[in-house]
């Protein structure tokens, strides 16, 4: 089954934050099964735009309004009882996302689909970025990956001067620190060579908007 991931975009404009997430989907999600809705035609025009995201799919009306079968729907909702699980694909064919960017604390903005009676899932119980959820999603769904071993980070702490310091209020995937060997000889040697996988611009984005410069 070739499976398919819904993004209702519930932002009133295009974020740099958001263009940069969704750019970063599309490096694990073929674009072809990326369906984004609830855009207007001007995000729809910005989006297209995008080389990265060509031959994504793009619609104005809202997912509730699709010609899709709703019992193939799943919503992953943070508020869901039922984590979600590998043998989930064998049920539905399209994973739905809150296109939002996160608050602190959350706002349970996730509200405005819950509403409309799809079945739902939860990730866990921490707050993800959009691009780190579908690609937990994926992991669990195509790579038959249970939930809890995938490689986490939360809060991760990013430092913006020797003394000051910003934690981001976030679940993240991990990967290996780019710069440093991974030849680790103990399992905390290990863990202090891991950070968040973010999209590629986000540091530099971080950068502009807090007018600093931010260290790992």
């Amino acid at each position: 089954m070739s499976f398919k991931y819904v993004i209702e975009h519930m932002e009133d404009n295009l974020h740099e934050w958001c263009i940069l997430e969704y750019c970063h989907i599309s490096t694990f999600i073929p674009t072809s099964n990326l369906y984004f809705t609830n855009i207007s035609k001007d995000t729809e025009s910005t989006l297209l735009d995008i080389k990265s995201l060509q031959g994504a799919n793009f619609f104005t009306n809202h997912i509730i309004d699709l010609n899709l079968k709703k019992d193939k729907i799943c919503l992953l909702d943070p508020s869901a009882k039922d984590i979600l699980k590998p043998e989930d694909g064998n049920y539905f064919e399209y994973f739905l996302f809150g296109g939002i960017l996160g608050d602190d604390p959350p706002r349970d903005r996730t509200c405005e689909l819950r509403k409309h009676g799809f079945q739902t899932r939860s990730l866990g119980d921490l707050q993800m970025t959009t691009d780190t959820a579908i690609n937990v999603t994926k992991r669990v769904i195509e790579d038959r990956v249970v939930i809890d071993q995938i490689p986490y980070i939360d809060f991760p702490e990013i430092k913006l001067s020797i003394k000051e310091s910003v934690v981001m209020p976030f679940r993240y995937i991990t990967i290996p620190h780019p710069n440093k060997s991974t030849l680790q000889t103990t399992t905390d040697e290990l863990k202090l060579n891991l950070v968040p996988l973010l999209p590629e611009g986000m540091i530099e984005l971080l950068k502009k908007d807090g007018d600093m410069a931010f260290e790992f």
